[in-house]
């Protein structure tokens, strides 16, 4: 106090809510995959999803981003030619074999693109002569979902792909399959910079929390739910979710990968003098129904449910 008057630091005011936005950010930072800040502002500055941050700070640089991430400077492109509707053309690309295995004991994982509305599904295998089987099954859910016909795929020169009863199916049901030519990946660029991108935010989602590569497929399932619910040049003004379901999806769930959790125990799973609650480790979003994918440490399986309660600040 001077002369009876209260003197009042606005620096340090003005200080003290810089740092609480740049803390918000870095948790949305890591919510969301580690995902570049130039997304997060887009998020924001084009209100392209539901329940997120208003302000986004960028912090000065995230080591983890840089040990997971990093890369050469991009080349100059080329201008491609670009689908104008759904299931016009799929990029499809096969990742593996991994040197661990996932908890199901998968090697490899199929991404699948749609090269319109960049949307894309993922699916994981225990060996390379499952491509095909995932592959029909994947054209069912799309098809079945859009009403629309997949017209083209494009894929690599996989045997998994060139086999004569994989082409002979392709034919039977209409679609043309697109094989690139070999040592020439760039025809496939999309599949291959998305693989890249999913693989570089699935090892910042384990270094985060210092998880098992054990966790591998979770983590890489994770930064697709993640991915198709970020802005990507590819579309204007768009995620990936809006674009493909028709309405902005929302975030208000996402917590930070990796983190203690503590996931309700049904009262008939229970006696009255059990734990109501069961610690866990948060490994990803349920695809088939509304809840989160827990680890049990005890026992190395996964579980979903839908009541959990979070420390993010703790893994």
């Amino acid at each position: 106090m001077v002369d009876k008057s209260f003197v009042v630091d606005w620096n340090k005011n003005s200080d003290t809510a810089y740092t609480a936005v740049l803390d918000e950010s870095k948790l949305w930072h890591k919510r969301l995959g580690h995902s570049n800040y130039k997304s997060l502002v887009q998020l924001t500055k084009r209100d392209l999803i539901e329940n997120f941050s208003k302000s986004i700070e960028k912090e000065d640089v995230c080591e983890l981003c840089q040990l997971g991430k990093q890369a050469r400077l991009p080349f100059p492109t080329n201008k491609a030619w670009r689908a104008s509707e759904r299931l016009q053309l799929i990029h499809t690309d096969v990742c593996g074999p991994m040197k661990t295995l996932s908890l199901n004991d998968s090697r490899y994982f199929i991404l699948s693109i749609d090269d319109y509305l960049r949307y894309y599904w993922i699916y994981f295998l225990k060996h390379k002569s499952e491509v095909a089987s995932v592959f029909w099954k994947f054209k069912a859910a799309a098809e079945t979902e859009t009403s629309c016909k997949l017209k083209t795929l494009r894929s690599d020169n996989g045997t998994e792909y060139t086999s004569a009863m994989f082409q002979g199916f392709c034919d039977k049901v209409g679609i043309k399959h697109q094989l690139i030519n070999i040592y020439t990946l760039q025809q496939n660029g999309v599949s291959k910079r998305k693989n890249r991108s999913l693989m570089d935010m699935a090892k910042c989602l384990l270094f985060e929390r210092n998880l098992p590569k054990t966790l591998w497929a979770e983590a890489v399932n994770t930064a697709v739910y993640l991915q198709n619910r970020l802005p990507t040049k590819a579309l204007v003004h768009k995620t990936p979710f809006k674009a493909w379901f028709g309405f902005k999806p929302s975030i208000a769930h996402l917590r930070v990968f990796g983190c203690i959790c503590y996931a309700h125990v049904p009262t008939v799973k229970r006696d009255k003098l059990a734990k109501k609650a069961q610690p866990g480790i948060l490994v990803g979003y349920s695809s088939v129904k509304k809840g989160y994918r827990v680890l049990n440490p005890s026992s190395n399986k996964v579980f979903v449910s839908r009541d959990v309660v979070f420390n993010e600040k703790s893994g």
